[in-house]
């Protein structure tokens, strides 16, 4: 296909249904515009990464209405119950063969693989000129996320960050309460995760590595491993536990970062952090140095800006839950996995995806600020996360999540991730220099090496 049937064919999608819209328009406007159920059966998609969470994607994109071209996964045993659910699809192994052979038989690719393949997935399919959801986190170190945010921008191609929670209502009331002042300045947030625990902190599984095993013939694990250091198979990371293990996962914070703190980092506007400061509990990086903590405390600090002053957001994962503040109601229950957002003259409590169960505290506050007396709706409900990127793929506009915003999201708790590796020690970020202002150790991590063979 020549470059101007390409570019012709993503004209005919975005102007599908409803007319061509104006790329300036903001995501409100063009969700103000939409009078007419959207159609998105012209809008061709292949799965990669199919066993688990991307399987559920995949669900989600047909469900909308969206046409499912292709499914690719390395692993044929894992994925055969998705194989078996889409008979038509076209199968494939690999996912440089699928984009190559199929490259006029899809618009879009849905990303579900471990975090440490993302990036070179993403970037092949941004090269395709293909539209990009992928799981959070968007990739596995910080250079990877810079490169996947700027090539969104390059290709002009349009990006959604599997955040799901994004795209709900809640998340909206909890940045309409915070810009409406109903708990005063927001100085401090503390968000935290101590949701499987087993499958963040792998060490009991560290004494067993070494041993010998056999890979499964089903499995492709030579490309499984992708860009990073091929170690021998161990079926304590393929299919499943790989989200403990440095080298392919991010731990708890890069699973749950991204649902957790994506109301405090929309609502208040944090964007890149001057420092970070990592505590660690029942784990040693000169012993466990695989794996991640069972316990972690994570302080970042944010400078102020324009419309709030600096504020503190501290992570726990984990065997370390968030405490109950003082004055926290006794028959309220902090959540184990959500966030505090503390403010000059209260509370809001929420829990993971989207601020869930999200409440004012004191219950003064939720009266006050209940029924007639709610902030006036200054962002649009939407239909849901895949339905967003969808109808931003049918009209030319960005989704909610982008890979601007979400790359931003991913950076902060990739960051954190970094720290753990250097207990005690106050990183110095500098986010201009896109490196720590002190410690060459952490700086080495930021853009480790591909080996042979791969590369963005």
């Amino acid at each position: 296909m020549s470059d101007n049937l390409k570019i012709d064919r993503r004209k005919f999608l975005t102007a599908a249904g409803a007319g061509a819209v104006l790329m300036h328009l903001t995501p409100e406007a063009v969700l103000a515009q939409q009078t007419e159920p959207a159609s998105f059966a012209s809008i061709r998609f292949a799965g990669i990464g199919i066993g688990s969470q991307g399987g559920g994607d995949i669900d989600a994109v047909v469900a909308e209405g969206a046409t499912l071209v292709a499914l690719c996964d390395v692993d044929q045993k894992y994925a055969k119950h998705k194989f078996d659910q889409y008979p038509n699809a076209k199968r494939f192994k690999d996912f440089r063969v699928m984009l190559n052979e199929l490259h006029d038989e899809i618009d879009a690719v849905v990303i579900g693989t471990p975090d440490h393949t993302h990036a070179v997935i993403a970037m092949e399919a941004m090269k395709h000129g293909k539209h990009v959801y992928c799981e959070k986190p968007l990739a596995h170190n910080v250079h990877e996320v810079r490169a996947l945010m700027a090539a969104a921008k390059r290709y002009n191609v349009i990006t959604q960050l599997g955040n799901q929670g994004h795209s709900y209502d809640s998340i909206r009331k909890l940045c309409e309460w915070v810009w409406a002042g109903a708990i005063g300045d927001v100085h401090e947030v503390h968000a935290g995760c101590d949701a499987f625990r087993d499958v963040y902190s792998q060490i009991r599984n560290l004494d067993k590595i070494g041993q010998h095993y056999d890979v499964p013939a089903d499995l492709d694990y030579d490309l499984w491993t992708g860009p990073v250091e091929k170690r021998d198979y161990a079926p304590f990371w393929v299919p499943w536990n790989w989200r403990g293990w440095l080298p392919y996962g991010t731990g708890c914070i890069g699973d749950w970062f991204c649902h957790v703190v994506d109301p405090s980092f929309w609502a208040l506007d944090l964007g890149a952090p001057t420092s970070v400061t990592a505590e660690v509990f029942g784990w040693d990086p000169k012993i466990h140095g695989l794996t991640y903590p069972p316990g972690t405390r994570l302080t970042f600090e944010f400078p102020a800006n324009k419309n709030r002053g600096p504020v503190k957001l501290v992570w726990h994962d984990g065997d370390k839950k968030i405490p109950k503040p003082a004055d926290f109601p006794a028959d309220d229950d902090v959540p184990g996995t959500g966030a505090i957002l503390f403010g000059s003259k209260g509370m809001i409590v929420h829990g993971s995806h989207g601020a869930g169960a999200c409440r004012l505290q004191p219950e003064a506050l939720r009266d006050k600020w209940s029924g007639s007396n709610a902030p006036a709706q200054k962002l649009p409900r939407i239909k849901g996360h895949h339905w967003d990127w969808l109808e931003a793929i049918r009209t030319g506009r960005q989704a909610g999540s982008n890979f601007a915003y979400g790359g931003r999201l991913t950076q902060v708790a990739l960051l954190g991730a970094i720290a753990l590796r250097f207990p005690g020690e106050t990183l110095q970020w500098d986010e201009r220099a896109v490196k720590f202002k002190n410690h060459s150790g952490a700086n080495a991590l930021l853009n480790p090496p591909y080996r042979k063979g791969w590369r963005l």
